[in-house]
């Protein structure tokens, strides 16, 4: 089983419990899930973009991402209904678990000039979304295999009812927030 799982069924629910005053283990939040998407704009012109963001997302994410379609035409991106336009992947239970774990004790520490992520990304339901400028934060990625740097969202979907206890249950998974 997963270090950071293992880590969550004791430790975290025991200070969630302490802090919110929960009366049920189940009633703390947990990580329902972790999304990771990458708008890819440049693909309506070029459609071997996709194929280089598919093969690099499932590199990071250690399972095959799906290509996202674009839902309405607009004219004036030149983009019509049905076209490429990105790929995303969703991460559950153990592949999820040992994503988050990289992320925050690899990937993060790795980005220029870094001093915390933002603490302010949530979006009111208990969700939280970081946003990443660069692939090559990660260390699977091999700086001499990649045609574009490229730009990814991720987004923590937590059972929290609220910011506040989303906040502190990935505080205790050790998210860096900015002070």
């Amino acid at each position: 089983m997963n270090r950071l799982k293992e880590i969550y069924q004791t430790e975290i629910v025991d200070a969630l419990m302490k802090k919110f005053s929960y009366k049920n283990k189940l009633a703390a939040p947990k990580i329902e899930k972790v999304v990771i998407n990458m708008g890819l704009g440049e693909a309506k012109e070029n459609v071997k973009v996709i194929d280089a963001a598919v093969s690099d997302l499932s590199i990071i994410a250690g399972q095959k991402p799906i290509v996202t379609k674009a839902k309405k035409s607009v004219a004036n991106f030149k983009l019509r209904a049905g076209m490429p336009i990105g790929c995303k992947v969703t991460l559950r239970g153990d592949k999820m678990y040992s994503f988050v774990d990289r992320l925050i004790n690899v990937a993060l520490p790795r980005v220029r000039d870094f001093r915390g992520v933002n603490a302010d990304s949530f979006d009111g339901r208990g969700n939280y979304t970081l946003g990443v400028k660069e692939q090559l934060i990660f260390p699977e990625i091999q700086f001499d295999k990649i045609d574009k740097i490229r730009g990814m969202e991720i987004v923590f979907v937590t059972t929290a009812n609220t910011d506040e206890e989303a906040k502190e249950l990935l505080r205790l998974y050790g998210m860096p927030f900015a002070k």
